[in-house]
């Protein structure tokens, strides 16, 4: 890169305030005068409408719940009321708290400057910002960081434009609680939401397109959860393709085809969540010659270099998983390497995610599909929740736990976990994984009785001798 001088000259350049805005803060500290481009708020989508808004409501829905089933505990209650606007000031008030710390955090940092504004590439390592406030900044370095996230998908159906559905964001925004909330798609969004409404007090519809909600679940998982949104009065349309969308001046249609018929489902607002889209596209790539993939992220090997020197990107920009602690994860990996001369990379990472539905989805290593895709001989440890001691102490029985370990060498694979605190258990179950401990290690561990820890021992007593080519 030859310096311009009509630009001003950074050592780094990072684009996008979520994980970014802390590798940007770590490059700082260790001298590097760095440039933090973001278009709206610090702490990215999980600060702001992903994590922080949308487990504090999820908690406020399970209270509700609770409430709901005090009876159940021998603790009398009157009629359970919902305060929608309380609990929207509740997540909102936290998400400002977190976002000020953010804020406050970055404005202390000697090295970093902090630039609200759109980034678009205009040259080989030069930037164009447009400004919040009004005017643009161009700005050049020989390292450029990006880490600008996703977006919804809007997909395209038919007649969707001239309708006013909402997204996460704005779902969490409104000013009353939907009567009836219709939810396209059936993925983490769609049941989180789905359920948390429905205990809100608003009837909900999901469709999905495929045969089950959460495709990339196991088969038993999928449809154990299904059950249990059922149960608490969520309608759910598997395999049936939205076909078309309309705004009438009483609700909103979405017909859909299934089995070779048609019917019309009808609500009061629609949530489209049929996944999320890179930002790359936002960013004018073609001025540097980054490459993308057929699905618009950015490629990146695993030391998440870009095809152009010196250009990286971390987080949903690039595709993969898209949770916040794999863009935590990456951050890490870029700050030793460009600031400690490390070669540390993705490869061979564990990749945990919950899903924060009630009962909770807590899932690490490999299901029992991609175990067998990868030809792999295992063994299936599987316990109900019905039959550990906590879970019927709380009366918390729904859900069960699987893990599945290596015929050979018995290490595990992976595991899934689903019932109450279902992330705390798969979080248990990666520190084996990540020691590389057998599973008797766990199956003969001495935990605190009575917790949801000390079922481990009798989960493994549950594996049998089966090979996957035997199942």
């Amino acid at each position: 890169m030859n310096p311009d001088s009509a630009f001003e000259s950074f050592d780094c350049i990072v684009i996008g305030g979520g994980q970014g805005g802390a590798l940007a803060r770590m490059l700082a500290q260790d001298g590097h005068k760095t440039a933090l481009i973001e278009k709206q708020f610090l702490g990215g989508t999980c600060v702001n409408i992903g994590c922080t808004p949308t487990k504090t409501l999820a908690f406020c829905a399970r209270v509700a719940y609770l409430t709901r089933r005090a009876g159940d505990y021998g603790v009398k209650t009157g009629p359970v009321e919902i305060d929608w606007p309380a609990m929207r000031e509740r997540a909102r008030k936290i998400v400002a708290e977190f976002r000020a710390e953010i804020c406050d955090n970055l404005h202390q940092k000697p090295n970093l400057e902090l630039i609200f504004g759109a980034a678009r590439f205009v040259g080989e390592k030069q930037i164009e910002v447009e400004l919040n406030d009004g005017g643009t900044r161009s700005l050049q370095s020989q390292q450029i960081i990006i880490a600008a996230g996703a977006r919804p998908v809007v997909p395209p159906l038919d007649g969707l434009g001239d309708v006013p559905f909402l997204n996460e964001e704005s779902l969490m925004n409104l000013d009353e609680l939907p009567p009836h909330l219709v939810i396209l798609g059936g993925g983490y969004l769609a049941v989180e939401f789905g359920q948390m409404f429905r205990r809100f007090g608003s009837q909900v519809t999901i469709i999905e397109a495929g045969p089950q909600l959460l495709a990339r679940e196991d088969a038993d998982i999928a449809i154990a959860l299904t059950e249990f949104l059922r149960e608490d009065g969520v309608e759910i349309h598997l395999q049936c393709n939205a076909t078309s969308a309309r705004k009438t001046a009483e609700s909103v249609e979405i017909c859909l085809e299934t089995g070779g018929k048609t019917k019309t489902i009808r609500g009061s607002h629609l949530l489209v969540a049929v996944g999320r889209q890179s930002n790359a596209d936002t960013l004018n790539l073609a001025a540097c010659g980054i490459e993308t993939d057929d699905e618009g992220n950015i490629c990146v090997n695993e030391q998440l270099e870009t095809n152009v020197p010196d250009i990286y990107a971390l987080g949903d920009i690039k595709g993969g998983p898209l949770f916040t602690h794999i863009a935590y994860d990456d951050a890490r990996i870029l700050c030793a390497n460009l600031s400690e001369g490390k070669n540390a990379n993705t490869k061979n990472r564990h990749v945990p995610y919950t899903v924060f539905t009630d009962p909770q989805l807590g899932r690490i290593g490999l299901s029992e599909n991609e175990a067998r895709e990868a030809h792999c001989k295992f063994r299936v440890a599987h316990l109900p929740m019905s039959e550990t001691a906590r879970g019927v102490e709380s009366d918390e029985t729904c859900g069960f736990w699987k893990v599945l370990v290596e015929y050979q060498t018995d290490l595990i694979l992976g595991g899934a976990f689903l019932s109450i605190e279902g992330g705390e258990m798969a979080t248990i179950l990666q520190v084996a994984m990540m020691g590389g401990l057998p599973y008797s290690a766990l199956r003969d561990g001495i935990f605190s009785h009575p917790t949801l820890g000390e079922s481990l021992n009798n989960l493994f007593l549950t594996l049998d001798r089966r090979t996957t080519d035997k199942m």
